[in-house]
């Protein structure tokens, strides 16, 4: 496989380039997170594929830029700007609100007749037409930090210094107005076959609303249950890559 000659967006990281990979995994972060997430997954899927993980406007390199509001508007910005790197296979995965990011950027290559993901696999995510009726957006700052600290997957030395939390405050309040504004209707759907992976005890999505994702594809749908929270994929991290591993081998 030749190298990409796609050129290096702001929107992407790449911690461990595979140019000459025969496919692509795209990840896409949970409200309030960064590319920086999943550092270790493209070291630990490099034979396989080249990994992206996207880097939503706000924090770290992007710091200086102000943060996107809106899951459509965020998906038309990652829509464009992946599309130079189509080359080859693409695999999405998203996580908790990078799940809705990632299904409606496949929706959109699938809009446009462009040869989009293979496969979608969205994480800690109820379906997109389930109701969004949580308003931490409009909580105040301790209030909001004070419920992501419940959900777990923060550095609760991050939320204690003064300084961190007002960096990381103004991307966290547009990514949760994002995801919590979100609407999909019920009969939108992808052509690709979906895998959704969730905790058995995420106080965010039941198993229920996690497997209404079957509704929106077109194709196979597999439901994936692991011990933990909303974060489980931390405790479960070699698990986890297993099955996108397998993925990519078949």
């Amino acid at each position: 496989m030749a190298s990409s000659t796609a050129t290096e967006s702001p929107w992407f990281r790449r911690f461990h380039p595979v140019d000459t990979a025969p496919a692509r995994v795209v990840c896409f972060p949970h409200a309030g997170g960064a590319a920086s997430y999943f550092l270790d997954y493209g070291e630990a899927l490099a034979p396989y594929a080249d990994v992206l993980a996207v880097q939503y406007p706000g924090r770290q390199n992007r710091f200086g830029e102000p943060g996107i509001d809106s899951v459509d508007t965020l998906a038309d910005r990652v829509y464009e700007a992946l599309l130079p790197w189509a080359d080859r296979p693409l695999t999405f995965f998203g996580h908790s609100m990078g799940a809705a990011v990632a299904f409606e950027v496949a929706r959109r290559f699938d809009r446009d007749g462009e040869a989009g993901p293979e496969h979608l696999f969205v994480s800690g995510s109820r379906a997109p037409s389930w109701p969004r009726d949580s308003a931490m957006h409009r909580l105040s700052d301790d209030g909001l930090l004070a419920e992501l600290s419940g959900l777990g997957g923060t550095d609760e030395r991050v939320l204690a210094d003064p300084e961190l939390r007002a960096v990381i405050l103004p991307a966290l309040r547009s990514d949760y107005t994002a995801i919590e504004t979100y609407r999909c209707a019920p009969d939108a759907v992808v052509p690709q076959s979906i895998t959704a992976l969730t905790g058995d005890a995420d106080p965010r999505a039941t198993l229920e609303e996690v497997g209404d994702w079957a509704r929106h594809t077109t194709a196979a749908f597999e439901l994936k249950v692991f011990p933990g929270g909303h974060f489980y994929l931390a405790e479960q991290r070699d698990a986890v890559l297993g099955v996108v591993a397998a993925h990519l081998r078949g």
